[in-house]
């Protein structure tokens, strides 16, 4: 249980606010902001205060995010409420102010949007995933996209729905159910635009507002999963890519795990960096891609396949790596004979670390045995045969085999290992 505050309050309260304006508000919310000396806001949430609430008015500016640290300092020592649409806390200012204050923040919320729509549709939020695209690219809503699957989006504008439709046609769920749902919570609250992503020709409407999708793959389309592994056909490609089953044994070695993030080395199509991020909407990862060509073909991948968020830089390891955050996880697919990369990476890596790194090359598993021998891990050759016609019977065709080395950095050395 958590004790009780002690002392005078934050100076600080977040009020969370819907379309229903004040009348909305219970008796805290609205005592936090008569009482305010300062009433920060969008100029959409300011406008819903009656003159009662008599506190200096201020506008968020853009960008609002590194405003945040000036603008409560330059109202240190006077109340200060800050205004945020419903749910603070979910996707909202909330999150911002914490990280800047802490625990000296007072946050009262209001029912979200989310909450209002499976509200409306009968839909249990436990079986919904809401997406945001308020400041974020259509392109990650790609990653939600599942036959069957039910998801609340939330517009950035009165634009986004028809971006919504023409992602859903371009990725193969044409035949997904839309429905967008406006104003939520307020006297002005109704349901539009109720049709298919191929049918939909509905013109803007209200920009406060959520698009609910039924998701339904078109019968053509390709499938594809929720776990790595994904079908080749997926990505645009010269080659350069780490084919489906090894790309799958190559994940599960990395082992992702929600926040952290990942060093590709050798992107070629990004396969590797795009299927780790797509684990986890919080996972990350930075793809390194000496040939210019490939870094944009990357850039491709990662926005067909739901992740544009993945980092994309030109160059060649281990010279960019020194400008990279430290990672999590490691994968080399490429330049292992490059001097000093493997020992870089290595050296780069936080204790619990993982790196994992693989090849065709008799050179570059000389460097993998090696490696093996000083930091210990696991050693394995992985090969996969796929049945082809051979004249009138079928036959197994051989891949090249891969050697990968999967390694977790630990405090003390492995028995056996020379370090």
């Amino acid at each position: 249980m958590t004790p009780a505050r002690s002392g005078p309050p934050p100076a600080v309260t977040v009020v969370g606010i819907g379309a229903d304006g004040w009348e909305g508000l219970p008796g805290p919310s609205r005592a936090a902001l008569l009482e305010a000396e300062v009433l920060i806001g969008g100029a959409r949430q300011l406008d819903l205060l009656p003159p009662e609430c008599a506190g200096e008015r201020i506008t968020w500016p853009s960008p609002l995010r590194p405003a945040v640290p000036g603008l409560l300092a330059a109202h240190a020592g006077r109340r200060i409420a800050v205004l945020a649409s419903g749910d603070p806390m979910f996707y909202g200012i909330g999150r911002a102010l914490t990280e800047h204050l802490g625990g000296e923040l007072r946050v009262l919320p209001h029912p979200s949007s989310v909450s209002h729509a499976a509200a409306r549709l009968g839909w249990p939020l436990e079986d919904v995933e809401a997406v945001t695209l308020v400041g974020r690219p259509t392109a990650r809503l790609a990653a939600a996209l599942h036959d069957g699957r039910r998801l609340l989006v939330l517009s950035a504008d009165a634009t986004t729905p028809a971006e919504v439709a023409a992602l859903l046609r371009d990725r193969g769920f044409g035949p997904s159910r839309m429905r967008v749902l406006e104003q939520l919570g307020g006297a002005k609250e109704r349901t539009t635009g109720e049709a298919t992503a191929d049918d939909w020709a509905h013109p803007p409407g209200d920009p406060l507002n959520i698009v609910a999708v039924e998701c339904r793959r078109a019968p053509d389309a390709l499938r594809l999963g929720a776990v790595p592994g994904l079908p080749d056909e997926a990505y645009e490609h010269d080659g350069q890519l780490t084919k489906r089953h090894i790309r799958a044994a190559t994940l599960g070695a990395l082992a992702p795990a929600p926040g952290e993030l990942l060093w590709d080395i050798g992107g070629g199509s990004g396969s590797i960096a795009v299927e780790w991020m797509r684990t986890h909407p919080s996972c990350r990862a930075v793809t390194v891609e000496r040939v210019p060509v490939r870094a944009e073909r990357i850039v491709r991948n990662a926005d067909r396949l739901g992740v544009p968020g993945l980092r994309v830089v030109t160059g060649a390891a281990p010279a960019v790596l020194a400008e990279l955050p430290p990672p999590d996880a490691v994968f080399i697919g490429g330049g292992l004979t490059a001097p000093g990369l493997l020992d870089a990476c290595w050296e780069a890596l936080p204790v619990g670390g993982r790196l994992v790194a693989n090849t065709v090359t008799l050179e570059s598993e000389a460097l993998l045995a090696d490696a093996y021998r000083r930091h210990g891990g696991e050693l394995v050759r992985l090969a996969v045969a796929h049945a082809v016609p051979v004249g009138g019977f079928t036959g197994w065709r051989q891949a090249m085999p891969v050697t990968q080395w999967a390694v977790q950095k630990t405090v003390n050395p492995l028995p056996g290992a020379d370090r």
